[in-house]
């Protein structure tokens, strides 16, 4: 059944896989260079608590059922990009030889996101800056993005009776249209800072995360009793949830989601705490450059 689930999907998102590489993006005001070796600007959130509902299919008795609150506790601060990705910083990975050309509709700009990218492209990226910058950088969970987002992060849940599907997914389809917003991007602050310092969340780019879709079985009472794991399917958050193929770049042509389809595929990061050997090297390091030069 999640074999039929993923085929279905990957076919009906074909559309959206990126053209080739060699088209040219549109340059403007591209800097000499784009992140420095110091990483991109990054917020610290301090340890807490978040209660969120949980991600992926919920089926209770074979039928669709709401997905549970679940409450997780972040005991160590988590770190992440205060801006997206910008296409400035992507293009100079794609310089690089280490990530894929931009098409050639994106604006390259050090003050505007990276834009139609698939979950590859946003995974070779991390990894070019990780070797770059020394950092151990990664795409967040879908729980950590919840919890930098604070505020801004929307709850999925529709009360809609599980015995009629088609009226929860007509509910979910009018919900999300209703958030249909210009596919232009803005410039880095566009759409607001939430409460903790981070940018644009949950604006008009979907932010990839590294959590697979799931399919999980509920008993009587609402507990999960079985999890069934799709990793070439991922979920962006957004102004909502929306699980698209990890192939794919463009999803307004794929028809990924549930519902309303992203408006543009984005990213940003989440900065593993260094350890103190690690952080040490690092300084050293930055001390010697600075001596030689």
């Amino acid at each position: 059944m999640l074999l039929a689930f993923k085929i279905k999907l990957t076919l009906a998102c074909v559309a959206g896989l990126a053209g080739p590489t060699t088209m040219a993006p549109i340059l403007a005001g591209l800097p000499d260079r784009a992140a420095g070796l110091d990483g991109p600007a990054l917020t610290e959130i301090a340890p807490g608590t978040i209660s969120y509902r949980d991600s992926g299919d919920h089926l209770r008795n074979g039928r669709q059922a709401e997905a549970p609150i679940t409450t997780v506790r972040f005991d160590h601060p988590l770190t992440m990009m205060t801006n997206h990705v910008s296409a400035a910083d992507y293009h100079a990975c794609v310089e690089a030889h280490a990530c894929r050309a931009l098409d050639r509709d994106v604006p390259i700009a050090i003050d505007r996101p990276a834009v139609q990218v698939s979950w590859h492209d946003a995974v070779a990226y991390a990894e070019w800056l990780s070797h770059k910058t020394g950092d151990s950088y990664r795409l967040p969970t879908d729980t950590e993005w919840a919890y930098a987002a604070g505020s801004r992060f929307k709850d999925d849940g529709i009360s809609i009776d599980d015995a009629d599907p088609s009226r929860r997914w007509i509910a979910r389809y009018e919900r999300e249209a209703a958030l249909q917003d210009d596919p232009k991007t803005r410039g880095f602050g566009g759409f607001g800072i939430n409460e903790h310092g981070i940018a644009d969340l949950a604006g008009n780019v979907w932010e990839w995360t590294s959590t697979c879709f799931t399919r999980k079985l509920q008993d009587s009472a609402g507990r999960v009793i079985k999890t069934v794991s799709n990793c070439g399917v991922r979920l962006a958050e957004g102004a909502h949830r929306a699980y698209v193929t990890d192939f794919i770049r463009d999803a307004r042509a794929g028809g990924c989601a549930s519902g309303t389809p992203p408006a543009n595929l984005g990213f940003r990061l989440v900065r593993d705490q260094p350890s103190w050997s690690r952080s040490m090297t690092r300084r050293l390091g930055r001390l010697l450059g600075a001596i030689r030069a």
